[in-house]
């Protein structure tokens, strides 16, 4: 093996390393812990629910007017590693201040999270950038599924680490999760930062801020005017918009729907998140291997049927057992679709414009948090307050309502799938190629 080579390895690893670190973040705060008990305890009842999708929402929104300029400034400096590194500090700060946010703390416990979340999604944005960077045309679907599970693995080491406090001395160490998460994310950050190496990174582009500025602006502006050659990353976009949403809206509210439907208690909401992790690096494994033998189009198709099978379950169950063989092939699907994703935009977006490109998916996939969220939290406040006027015990009216919510769900997944067949089914034998001149 010549040095070339073991530099690519290296690379290629510490990239997958931030995902082991990242998706600490994701199980603990978004998934297992911070979700439910900002729900519970920080507000509670339905109206916990509600703002839990207002939180999500407002990251969102300011996370999709700025990713798009930050992708293109990255593009133009060849500096994507130095805004995933800014990005993370936002997030491990905030994620450890969720420490001191206890009962009734809402505006706090809001806002930490919000500053916390537009960390970890603006991060997003460059670390997938950095997709084509650590692999060829040949190997990036196997490339994405294999980071996708190692992230998967370090959700579920995360997790563990959490559940030790808890189970030792009680509930009342809940809030050491938010510093063990943070610390976790911080120190899987560092590989990435040393070690990945940035195709153009030797390029030495000396010009002032303002210019930098200028010319993404110039960048974005032509994007929009070209826009019409661009039809097929397009139709994915929206595409994408709409069944992220039903993931998104799935992620956000996972531990929710679970404590809402079946009492599950946080230590049982832990064990939940940790078998959807499993199940899930299998599934960023194998839809990443098939989109590279198949398409990506065919691989996300396939994830998002078996996930509408599994949800269109959750009207059928009564029992906790169930919940969780159904959230064993969520989480199956649900980590294939969103790992092959990010493959589909770098094979979708022409030479250059990769992080760009990258920064607008995030537009969409952001406005579908916003959105998600937003949609979630209402009907299921609005079903809630109906069946209470109508006599329902109040549990009772909380779980129809949360049932609603989940309808919602499988709409976005089935809009989405409709959207997605029109899409040019695209491979590493069968680029796509975007005819156009500056």
């Amino acid at each position: 093996m010549n040095i070339n080579e073991k530099s690519i390895k290296k690379s290629r690893r510490s990239w997958y390393f931030y995902d082991f670190g990242n998706s600490a973040y994701a199980s603990v705060i978004l998934l297992a812990v911070y979700s439910a008990y900002f729900k519970n305890v920080v507000v509670g009842g339905a109206e916990g629910t509600r703002l839990w999708g207002v939180s999500v929402g407002i990251a969102a929104i300011i996370v999709a007017i700025i990713s798009p300029v930050l992708g293109a400034i990255a593009d133009s400096t060849k500096s994507k590693k130095k805004f995933l590194m800014i990005f993370t500090a936002i997030s491990v700060i905030f994620t450890a201040s969720l420490f001191f946010i206890g009962a009734k703390d809402v505006v706090y416990g809001m806002l930490f999270f919000i500053i916390a979340e537009i960390g970890y999604r603006g991060s997003q944005v460059f670390y997938d950038a950095l997709l084509t960077d650590v692999s060829t045309p040949e190997s990036i679907g196997n490339v994405s599924g294999k980071g996708w599970a190692i992230g998967m693995i370090g959700g579920i080491a995360a997790l563990l680490l959490v559940l030790l406090p808890i189970q030792l001395i009680g509930n009342e160490m809940i809030h050491i999760a938010f510093l063990i998460t943070a610390v976790f994310y911080a120190i899987s950050s560092i590989p990435a930062f040393l070690w990945v190496k940035e195709k153009h990174e030797e390029e030495k582009i000396k010009i002032t801020a303002k210019e930098t500025i200028n010319q993404a602006f110039k960048s974005i502006s032509y994007t929009f005017k070209s826009i019409k050659n661009y039809k097929e990353f397009i139709k994915y976009t929206v595409a994408f918009l709409i069944y992220n949403d039903g993931i998104m809206m799935l992620m956000d509210f996972a531990a929710i729907i679970g404590a809402t439907l079946y009492g599950m208690n946080q230590t049982q909401l832990i064990m939940f998140v940790i078998l959807i992790h499993i199940s899930g690096a299998c599934g960023a494994l194998l839809f990443g291997r098939i989109a590279d033998r198949k398409s990506s189009k065919e691989s996300i198709l396939v994830s998002l049927i078996i996930l509408i099978i599994s949800l269109t379950g959750l009207f059928f169950i009564k029992s906790m057992v169930w919940f969780f063989v159904i959230g064993f092939f969520a989480g199956f699907s649900l980590s294939g679709a969103q790992a092959v994703s990010r493959t589909m935009v770098s094979q979708l977006a022409p030479e250059g414009k990769v992080t760009e490109f990258y920064g607008f998916l995030s537009v969409a996939g952001r406005t579908s948090t916003f959105i998600g969220p937003l949609v979630f939290g209402t009907i299921s406040y609005r079903a809630n307050n109906w069946y209470i006027n109508h006599g329902y015990a109040t549990l009772a009216a909380e779980q129809h309502g949360m049932l609603w919510a989940i309808g919602s769900i499988l709409l976005f997944l089935v809009v989405g799938i409709v959207i997605l067949l029109f899409v040019k089914r695209v491979t590493a034998k069968n680029p796509i190629h975007y005819s156009e001149s500056r």
